[in-house]
């Protein structure tokens, strides 16, 4: 009988321990560089969950090597080749950094919106690919998949998880003022404190920032209202065979997972189907190479210091590369500075290239001092991880942003790219490497970070297998998305209140008119008499 009993609860134990660790389909979105830098963390643990991954690959991606993707690949075959693809991107990007100097506000907003114009006119040949390989399509659809992960800074991926009626969750960087947040996600951002994309502001602005923000957001919504989403909107109308928009798709989904927090943000309003998982990429340092351990250890009491630019800079000018060269070799620490390029003439002897460099394991280590970088954000979390103070070069995009929260925070200091020259950088590194302010500000959002009690990694994955486990995550969703615009800024009931104001005004005018007509008439009368 005991046996028999002892089965049974066997038994239901298994039972429950498979549910609990179904496993299911996944289908992937990406977007290319950092954003499959982050992404590729999240699958690699839904893989070791024992999730099945398909990834959706351009033939001409740029970092994405299909031959080295761990998952079932699907190549979308596009006409261009991978070098035009690449010259593309470096004209967009020249275009957004060291072209943009030269404009005033207004002309600044135009361009960029004609950048990111043009940047997704690329991704629609990725899109046409997809949607229009009906082969494809088939195939996906006889998969059945449960989910799909996108990136909205590459539309489409909402269109094929629309097409092939699934859930779909978005991991993106963007949080603070961006259109597509405000537009399709419908997340509350008061400009009066949230500062806009490309703004370079703070939660704290003064009235005439505040009066910069309102007319960014302003200007933003119209040029991407009218200019932008509009070529998407019959885009998605037709592939679709009904009328919609672009921003109708993209709120349908499930989860917003932002590659943020708040160690890093500033505070604002956000909604239940939004989720922070900034530094989930972040681990603990592991040992160096034997190179480079040698090269750090030489540094004595004075420490290292690491400067990246990114993988999308490879190379400077001469002029710049020697001026900054000249700045490094006046430090007493030893540099690793990962450049491709021409070696400087000025390079000192405490400084050496490197064509690639463990950046986290540097950043890690007990030795490193200061982190030179162009502020994207995966570098930025790594630093806050290990609690390393920066000195910021942003070159284009997010960067500019970034940089200005990290300044907000006091953990960084800022040097053009453009203006610079050796004595700024030179300043700006023994700011950081003399002042203890930046050190301590830097610890004080490491601990931040660390103290959170479910890790970001998991926290991503969480929500990705609860929307697998619930075929979706509706229940989340705001009812922003069923409304019309007019409805979701109640002008419709500001209309109708006007009219009831009116309406009384009107009544009450009459009233009075007719009182002091009858008023008067009865006057006249009684004059006669």
């Amino acid at each position: 009988m005991k046996t028999v009993k002892g089965f049974c609860i066997l038994f239901v134990l298994q039972l429950c321990l498979l549910d609990s660790g179904r496993t299911g389909k996944v289908l992937v979105w990406p977007a290319d560089f950092s954003h499959w830098i982050n992404l590729q963390v999240i699958l690699e643990e839904l893989h070791h969950r024992g999730h099945e991954i398909t990834v959706l690959i351009p033939s001409p991606s740029l970092l994405i090597d299909h031959t080295k993707v761990p998952y079932n690949v699907e190549i979308l075959q596009l006409s261009v080749t991978k070098e035009t693809s690449m010259e593309e991107l470096s004209t967009i990007l020249y275009e957004a950094s060291f072209d943009m100097s030269k404009f005033s506000w207004w002309e600044m907003q135009i361009k960029l919106a004609n950048i990111g114009r043009k940047f997704l006119l690329t991704t629609k040949r990725v899109c046409d690919s997809a949607v229009t390989n009906k082969e494809l399509l088939s195939r996906l659809q006889a998969a059945k998949f449960d989910v799909c992960i996108a990136d909205p800074l590459r539309f489409c991926g909402e269109l094929v998880a629309e097409l092939l009626n699934i859930p779909f969750i978005y991991t993106f960087r963007f949080f603070s003022g961006n259109v597509i947040e405000r537009l399709c996600a419908g997340l509350p951002m008061p400009s009066s404190y949230v500062p806009g994309i490309t703004s370079r502001l703070t939660d704290n602005m003064t009235f005439i920032q505040r009066l910069e923000n309102w007319l960014l957001y302003t200007v933003n919504d119209i040029i991407y209202s009218y200019y932008v989403f509009p070529e998407w909107d019959e885009y998605y109308s037709k592939v679709l065979g009904k009328p919609t928009t672009l921003c109708e798709i993209m709120g349908k989904a499930d989860m917003w997972l932002f590659r943020s927090y708040w160690d890093f943000e500033f505070p604002q309003p956000y909604l239940p189907n939004t989720e922070f998982v900034g530094g989930l990429h972040c681990k603990p340092a592991k040992p160096l190479p034997k190179e480079f351990e040698e090269f750090v250890q030489s540094s004595g009491r004075d420490g290292v210091m690491v400067f990246t630019l990114g993988s999308m800079i490879k190379n400077l000018s001469e002029e710049k590369s020697n001026m900054i060269a000249s700045a490094l070799a006046q430090i007493p620490q030893k540099v690793l500075w990962r450049y491709t390029g021409k070696k400087p003439k000025t390079l000192g002897a405490n400084t050496r290239l490197y064509k690639w460099i463990p950046q986290n394991d540097l950043l890690g280590h007990p030795k490193t001092r200061a982190f030179i970088t162009h502020c994207g954000t995966n570098g930025i979390y790594e630093a806050i991880y290990h609690g390393v103070p920066m000195v910021g070069i942003p070159v284009f995009g997010d960067q500019h942003d970034n940089l200005v929260r990290m300044k907000a925070k006091g953990a960084a200091v800022e040097v053009d790219l453009q203006r610079m020259t050796s004595e700024d950088l030179l300043n700006a590194l023994k700011a950081v490497i003399n002042n203890p302010f930046y050190k301590q500000n830097a610890m004080k959002l490491s601990r931040i970070h660390h103290d959170q009690p479910v890790k970001p990694l998991n926290r991503a994955v969480f929500w990705v297998e609860f929307v697998m486990r619930h075929k979706g995550a509706k229940h989340l969703r705001p009812a922003f998305h069923d409304l019309t615009w007019f409805q979701h800024h109640s002008l419709d009931v500001i209309g109708f209140l006007l009219a009831c104001v009116a309406a009384v005004a009107f009544l009450v005018t009459k009233c009075c008119l007719f009182c002091c007509w009858k008023f008067g008439k009865t006057t006249k009368k009684k004059k006669r008499e």
